[in-house]
């Protein structure tokens, strides 16, 4: 039980110490992410890109600089139970009035986990759920500087109140045409909304703070109308004749910003005094996106996964299916399993691997870090990361059990760790990522519903047919994206990739991955004789990253009907040309445009982009 008392001095300083860290964290963060605006003004696109990769570091340094201070001044790992009933209970007192609190409240357990010995930790320690309500934080400071500006535009003024608000974000790099520009995004509202909405009296609502990842800025807002609110996203962009901004398109809908913010795309960087708030109003927009995921998109990954294992253990208590082995193709490195009423699949690194996988544990665990730091441009799933993670022994079908048991027995513990009698299986690494349809099954699905036989015109071969080349075309353009972002996937077998509710491909196996910029790309040279060209075994010298684009044709086109799609879209993609040269062009320090929305929205800026 807590203590009725508070008369530990040390209790409270030790409490003072972990907010000064926490404070120290967010005050770095977020100047940081305010810096974007100006990398995005001066068009310095590396900058950028190195500042997304080293924010994510930031938080991991601060928890350690926090817990090496609590150790040297105060000897928190010796302290007795008693001054750490004392010490949560003096941070709550710091979190009144707080501006972040439930992001202290995180920093609070990570610091907490990582000084005290498990055997003597205790739920009573940590913030298992938030002591301190987000739902309304105000302050004189957040009056004067609020989430989002509200704007009332005249009745058929939406352009003029649209360049009121894009001129409040006080850019230092002028519009190439700002009226022609807003012009074109209320031309754009109105097909979607009707002209009639747009000349009624209505509300426009804007987060205050521009929205930056890769070469974008965003206006992410709403229009209000009575009970009706639409969600707006407008990304600007640099014009490469001008040297000044235009805006690229307009994004409405939920669905178009369920896009924007999707789990696959890089965080963005977003300078927020109270990140509660950006969540809610996101949420108003997005209802159906999680807010951990929300959390994670603005770069706070760490709340992200606090809310997500919140989330689970909610979903566990109130439901009653086992983990089973995931449905598909089985991994050589990693051993998948699911739980069928949860969203997401959970991947365990195996302890050894069948040839010809030549890999490490530490290996794989680097590409996937890799993966998180990096922009994965829509492409590549973001992935949360746990150790000692604890679920009911009775929740594990007994065939995932000996399947762990046989390919990661160091990953696995069964036990009785309260003393309750209650078995717990505890995985001691896990990665956890959005569960997606593997894309064979997705293809095998349209074969076996007829979609491969041309002659067949009924509605259901028809649409089996036009699920065969959504499913051959996007995978192409996955992999253009990813080379774009100078990713090369090393393993591109279908079953490698995922298809989202959005019909995106994503790319979800990456212990293969390498950088473009790494790889060697060449082609398969003439036979020397008629030895060599009746060989079976390659003749000619291949090194440790050298690859071959044009012998990816076996194992992909196997299937007459998706080799003539993709040879009709991506037949690029099997001449090492086409990979060399977006190699040559990305180490002479040209970054690619990769836009998280469909070509078709844009304007016509697409000759025009800054390089």
């Amino acid at each position: 039980m807590f203590p009725q008392r508070l008369d530990s001095t040390l209790a409270y300083d030790i409490a003072k110490a972990l907010m000064d860290g926490f404070n120290r964290h967010y005050r770095l963060f977020r100047t940081e992410s305010a810096r974007a605006k100006h990398r995005f003004e001066t068009a310095d696109w590396h900058a950028q890109q190195r500042a997304q990769r080293e924010r994510i570091e930031f938080y991991d340094l601060r928890v350690r600089e926090a817990s090496t201070r609590l150790e040297r001044e105060y000897r928190a790992g010796e302290q007795p139970m008693d001054i750490w009933h004392q010490v949560k209970l003096h941070y709550i007192g710091l979190l009144v009035n707080h501006h972040q609190p439930e992001l202290a409240e995180t920093f609070f357990n990570s610091v907490t986990t990582k000084i005290l010995h498990r055997t003597h930790f205790h739920n009573d320690f940590i913030f298992v759920r938030p002591a301190v309500s987000t739902e309304y934080i105000e302050n004189s400071e957040a009056e004067a500087s609020p989430s989002y500006r509200a704007y009332y535009p005249a009745p058929a003024a939406l352009a003029a109140t649209l360049m009121q608000a894009l001129l409040d974000f006080d850019l230092r790099v002028p519009f190439d045409d700002l009226p022609r520009d807003t012009e074109r995004v209320t031309q754009a509202l109105s097909l979607v909304l009707g002209e009639a909405t747009l000349r009624a009296n209505f509300q426009v609502q804007v987060l205050t703070s521009l929205f930056f990842r890769n070469k974008g800025a965003y206006v992410v807002g709403k229009l209000i109308n009575g009970f009706a609110e639409i969600p707006f996203a407008l990304p600007i962009l640099h014009v490469r004749a001008s040297r000044k901004l235009a805006i690229d398109a307009v994004l409405s809908g939920e669905d178009d910003l369920l896009m924007l913010f999707s789990f696959a795309r890089a965080y963005f960087m977003v300078d927020m005094e109270i990140p509660s708030a950006y969540v809610q109003f996101l949420r108003s927009m997005m209802p159906r996106k999680p807010r951990n995921e929300l959390y994670s998109a603005l770069g706070l990954a760490k709340q992200g996964k606090t809310l997500f294992y919140r989330d689970f253990l909610h979903h566990l208590r109130h439901s009653s299916d086992r983990f089973r082995i995931a449905p598909g193709i089985k991994g050589m490195v990693m051993l998948v399993f699911d739980l069928p009423s949860f969203p997401y699949v959970f991947k365990v690194i195996k302890d050894y691997y069948p040839p010809p996988k030549d890999t490490t544990r530490e290996q794989i665990k680097g590409k996937y870090l890799l993966v998180k730091q990096h922009d994965r441009v829509g492409r590549m799933a973001d992935t949360l990361e746990y150790s000692e993670v604890a679920f009911p022994r009775r929740r594990f079908d007994d065939e995932l059990i000996a399947e762990i048991e046989k390919f990661a027995p160091s990953q696995l513990e069964v036990s009785d760790r309260d003393g309750d009698g209650q078995l717990e299986v505890i995985i001691k690494h896990v990665y956890i990522e959005r569960r997606m349809i593997p894309l064979n099954i997705y293809l095998q699905e349209a074969f076996d519903a007829g979609g491969t036989n041309p002659a067949d015109n009924n509605p259901a071969a028809l649409r089996a047919r036009e699920q065969i080349e959504r499913g051959v075309i996007e995978y192409g353009n996955a992999i253009k994206d990813l080379v774009a972002a100078n990713i090369f996937p090393g393993d591109m077998l279908w079953k490698n990739f995922g298809i989202t509710r959005h019909g995106k491909v994503v790319f979800y196996d990456y212990d293969e991955i390498e950088y473009i910029t790494d790889c060697r790309f060449r082609q398969v040279p003439a036979p020397r004789n008629e030895e060599d060209e009746m060989s079976g075994e390659v003749w000619y010298s291949v090194g440790p990253k050298d690859v071959f684009p044009e012998t990816f044709e076996p194992f992909l086109l196997g299937n007459p009907a998706v080799r003539t799609i993709f040879m009709k879209h991506h037949a690029d993609l099997l001449d090492a040309a086409f990979w060399q040269s977006h190699k040559e062009r990305i180490l002479a320090g040209h970054v690619f445009d990769v836009f998280p929305y469909d070509r078709h929205k844009r304007f016509d800026l697409a000759d025009r982009l800054a390089e």
